[in-house]
């Protein structure tokens, strides 16, 4: 079993990948019992840089800029939810700080995961495959035949 802040981990990333539109849908879907969210950052959109090692151990170098969306939720019953999204996607970050702050309470957190998290990952494994499956289409093998000696 996962420790609390390992599985807020997981579903922050679930989250933060899912795509903008299917999130938004099933957002639109939330139980109206849900508790309210206000405002308490963001949504802004900043730059991080993002960095590199070449050969995955060697020096660091600045690879380039990216752009993220950053946004922090508190509850009406108290609990703070955050997120950081890759991309310029404001609604979509104010989304998932607002199920990070709901999978904080014990009622909520399996909604969270049947609801969102699972769908999100189901759809980022089958992404997964057909890209396995198309660059496997692609593949090319190269032998080299030897000839015996004369």
């Amino acid at each position: 079993m996962h420790s609390y802040d390992e599985a807020r981990k997981w579903r922050l990333d679930a989250l933060a990948s899912a795509d903008p539109a299917t999130l938004s849908e099933r957002y639109a879907g939330l139980e109206p019992s849900a508790p309210a969210a206000t405002p308490i950052r963001g949504p802004e959109i900043g730059m991080v840089m993002i960095r590199g090692r070449a050969g995955g151990s060697g020096a660091i170098f600045n690879l380039g800029e990216a752009a993220v969306t950053r946004a922090t939720v508190k509850l009406t019953t108290g609990e703070v939810g955050h997120a950081i999204v890759l991309g310029r996607h404001p609604q979509k970050a104010s989304i998932v700080a607002h199920l990070d702050a709901l999978s904080q309470l014990p009622d909520w957190v399996q909604v969270i995961e049947t609801d969102f998290v699972t769908p999100a990952l189901a759809k980022q494994d089958a992404a997964r495959t057909r890209q396995a499956e198309e660059t496997e289409a692609t593949r090319v093998d190269f032998f080299t035949m030897v000839r015996g000696e004369d």
